[in-house]
């Protein structure tokens, strides 16, 4: 029997079916296979934040946890006795003596601060205390100043290195002498002349611990918190030792006492005691030299000034001609002068000016060029800056004797 044409084309569009879903079913498989790894992505991200989730409700566990306890409280270990410890509880001042495990008592010792329970159980030993903005005047970074930026003022800069470095690096040449080392430096005199760039050229130079603070920072409104942060920082420092206090504006606790009732003023004499205590008291103050600075050095008590608690009394004056010339040269040693700068000229010029005014000047004349838009300092942009500061300073003296 003779095939037709029907029978001889069927295979062929039996192929190409086959074919056509071989090809389709393959498309459905890679679509399926994206959709696969799309959702394994997104149970990826779903285990993800359930985690972000689990982590947050165990903090929350342990956080309503705590609320839930009850307080411990902050006591002080008066005495180590063989039938316990006894302690002190903080505001209310009761005494209880109570027990503790040989591991926790090896820990303690009297003036040892612990926390207690409310039946007054010791828990644990805590850390001695230390106000947390004395520990935030220690200086971490030393300043960028060197003796090299300070000018006119070579005796004076000199002194303070004996009194405060060379006692901290040469200890043992004051041994062989047979004399005690400088305690304390005071340097006083009109404002703008150096005084605190002498302490920060200290803090650069020297590898001893650099507390910083201002007098007006010990001053404070409720009665016994000046003569605390006092403590604690001399009590940093003695953790720190070898360590250099410096304490700017020391008028500002230090001035003479009077008669005045007033709390406030009680408060600062308080305060003023406790630091006089800490300079110069019946414990010895290790190795810990003391820099004061103040602009009005006859406001101060007598207390303060006498040797033992400063056993040198500098005077910072302003520059002489010669110191106006080397101060001129220190703040102009990075600028772009032209050549009819004449340091000697403008130091004869600007007359009985500070380090400070000098720095001024400097940096305003600059500013006359920047405005020109030069980039060469000129000899009569320095004269302009002195004419403008000292027309500011008249005016600034006048609107004071106006309100004077």
């Amino acid at each position: 029997m003779t095939d037709t044409v029907d029978d001889v084309d069927m295979p062929y569009e039996d192929d190409t079916s086959q074919q056509e879903k071989i090809e389709s079913l393959q498309e459905r498989l890679e679509v399926l296979e994206g959709q696969n790894e799309e959702m394994r992505d997104k149970l990826l991200d779903a285990n993800a934040e359930n985690n972000k989730y689990q982590q947050k409700l165990e903090r929350l566990t342990h956080e309503n946890k705590k609320l839930k306890q009850s307080p411990l409280f902050v006591a002080t270990v008066q005495e180590m006795t063989d039938d316990g410890v006894v302690i002190k509880q903080h505001g209310n001042n009761q005494e209880a003596l109570t027990e503790v495990t040989d591991e926790l008592r090896s820990e303690l010792e009297p003036d040892s601060r612990v926390a207690v329970n409310n039946s007054l159980s010791i828990v644990k030993s805590l850390d001695d205390e230390t106000d947390v903005r004395a520990r935030v005047m220690q200086v971490d970074q030393s300043p960028e100043v060197t003796y090299a930026d300070i000018g006119g003022i070579e005796e004076q800069m000199d002194e303070v290195r004996e009194t405060v470095e060379m006692p901290l690096e040469h200890p043992e040449m004051f041994e062989d002498v047979g004399i005690d080392p400088p305690s304390g430096v005071l340097l006083h005199g009109p404002p703008g002349t150096g005084k605190t760039m002498l302490a920060k050229a200290v803090a650069n130079e020297t590898d001893a611990t650099f507390i910083k603070m201002a007098g007006s920072e010990l001053v404070h409104k409720f009665i016994g918190e000046g003569s605390k942060l006092v403590r604690d920082l001399f009590e940093l420092a003695r953790q720190h030792e070898p360590a250099v206090i410096f304490i700017d504006e020391i008028d500002a606790i230090a001035a003479k006492r009077t008669d005045s009732k007033t709390s406030g003023d009680a408060e600062v004499q308080r305060t003023m005691m406790q630091l006089l205590s800490e300079m110069d008291g019946f414990d010895e103050r290790g190795e810990i030299r003391i820099i004061a600075a103040t602009n009005r050095f006859d406001m101060l008590d007598r207390a303060i000034l006498r040797p033992g608690r400063f056993d040198r009394l500098i005077e910072v004056p302003k520059p002489d001609y010669e110191g106006r010339v080397q101060i001129f040269k220190i703040h102009t040693r990075n600028m772009n002068l032209s050549d009819d700068v004449d340091f000697e000229v403008l130091a004869d010029e600007a007359g009985e000016v500070s380090g400070a005014d000098v720095k001024a000047i400097t940096t305003e004349a600059g500013m006359f060029a920047i405005r020109d838009d030069r980039t060469e300092v000129q000899m009569d942009d320095f004269r302009n800056a002195w004419e403008k500061i000292e027309a500011e300073e008249e005016e600034d003296e006048d609107v004071s004797k106006t309100f004077a």
